[in-house]
């Protein structure tokens, strides 16, 4: 019997690429954000390390690259911040403010 995710489109997002769409569909499957048993790790075509967060609409999955700004960005969500934005743009998610605090652990 084959799995009904076996046909979606699969599709790796940084958070560059990030869209209201996709963080809303994160935040609302991860509200107290995600957990380390909760990544996926795989290799890209570089054979990098990427790890990353799946989610789900009805015709694809979406691997949301692990990142410090992701996590900050979906404790910080706020949907009205993307009102005025489609849906689809990668303009509306900005950077936020990173400290040197919150950016010590990625270079372990």
């Amino acid at each position: 019997m084959k799995n009904r995710n076996d046909n979606l489109k699969r599709v790796i997002v940084d958070f560059k690429k990030l869209t209201p769409e996709i963080l809303a569909l994160l935040v609302e499957k991860y509200p107290d954000g995600y957990d380390d048993d909760q990544i996926i790790s795989f290799r890209n075509q570089h054979n990098e390390i990427i790890e990353a967060v799946e989610v789900t609409t009805s015709d694809t999955k979406y691997l949301v690259k692990v990142s410090k700004k992701l996590a900050i960005t979906m404790e910080n969500y706020d949907e009205d911040d993307y009102e005025n934005f489609d849906n689809d743009d990668p303009e509306a998610v900005q950077d936020p403010d990173v400290t040197d605090e919150d950016t010590d652990d990625d270079n372990d």
